[in-house]
């Protein structure tokens, strides 16, 4: 059992760096394969051990958040609670939501898993990784990578995980438009045009930032299309990263409606990221690959 009275740790944005998606099985999941990897921003959690289970939610995006028993939050700790034996488990969570909502960057699954990672150490449960992950799934097909926040290929749902340690370091920009793209809109829009494949595409060359890049220039969001038919007005995000200096690639992530840019280096990032500012807009320079994770002591 942990030492300490409250842990605080990174719940980080899930950038799809790819995400190729296949026709609705019978099961309404769609099949997909997609190449993640995580970015050094993110929400904040901490938990403190408590009477009861609880959830608070702060900071510049709470607003947007109900704290009721839907929050991915309380589903997945429930289930945590189940698989230990424990009930619900006493803490007490605080959720600083610092990332735009519904913004296709998995916030609600990372928030999740730092949830279930920092309460399993507080509480001292001795559960693996793995039970973990499967633990996870109760925040959806999203759950198991968020919680290992690390670079990595999903298929089948998004729940069958491969991890791509190959995967470089990359220097980038989120930028969101202040605009929500539902999911399951989204998926409804894309299920009513012509649909592409799930495919894995061969791996790149060699893995250099250069190379990965140019490699990652030929692959696709199949989500990208039908969001844009949702929320047009992600076009002026895509199109205002393009003409961002030294950008090398333009995409949205995940079903939007933020997006990426990728550059050579994080001072260029760093720059496009302060001229990519407008009222409304959220933008910010990211490390993209595996960022901290580990459980703090909180104050």
């Amino acid at each position: 059992m942990s030492t300490h009275d409250a842990l605080s740790g990174l719940a980080p944005a899930k950038i799809n760096l790819l995400l190729h998606v296949g026709p609705v099985r019978p099961d309404g999941y769609h099949p997909l394969v997609s190449l993640a990897a995580f970015a050094d921003v993110g929400d904040r959690v901490t938990v403190r051990r408590a009477e009861a289970l609880s959830l608070e939610v702060e900071g510049p995006f709470a607003s947007g958040l109900g704290a009721d028993g839907d929050n991915l939050i309380i589903k997945a700790l429930l289930a945590l609670g189940e698989a230990a034996g424990i009930g619900a488990p006493p803490v007490a969570v605080t959720l600083d939501k610092r990332l735009p909502i519904a913004a296709g960057l998995g916030g609600g699954s990372a928030d999740a898993g730092a949830a279930l990672r920092l309460t399993a150490r507080l509480l001292g449960l001795g559960l693996s990784e793995g039970e973990l992950e499967s633990i996870a799934l109760a925040a959806g097909a999203d759950g198991p990578m968020c919680l290992r926040a690390r670079p990595a290929w999903a298929s089948g749902i998004g729940d069958a995980l491969e991890d791509e340690p190959r995967l470089p370091t990359l220097h980038g920009v989120l930028l969101n438009p202040g605009l929500p793209s539902p999911t399951g809109d989204v998926y409804r829009a894309y299920d009513a045009a012509p649909v592409r494949a799930a495919d894995r595409p061969a791996s790149p060359a060699d893995w250099t930032p250069a190379s990965v890049i140019d490699w990652l220039s030929e692959q696709r969001n199949d989500l990208e299309a039908p969001a844009l038919s949702v929320t047009p007005g992600i076009v002026e995000a895509l199109a205002a990263m393009r003409a961002a200096p030294g950008c090398r690639l333009t995409r949205m992530s995940g079903s939007g409606a933020t997006v990426f840019g990728l550059f050579d280096d994080r001072g260029a990032a760093i720059e496009a990221a302060l001229a990519l500012d407008r009222p409304g807009w959220w933008s910010r320079p990211v490390v993209l690959g595996a960022p901290d994770i580990e459980p703090r002591p909180a104050i």
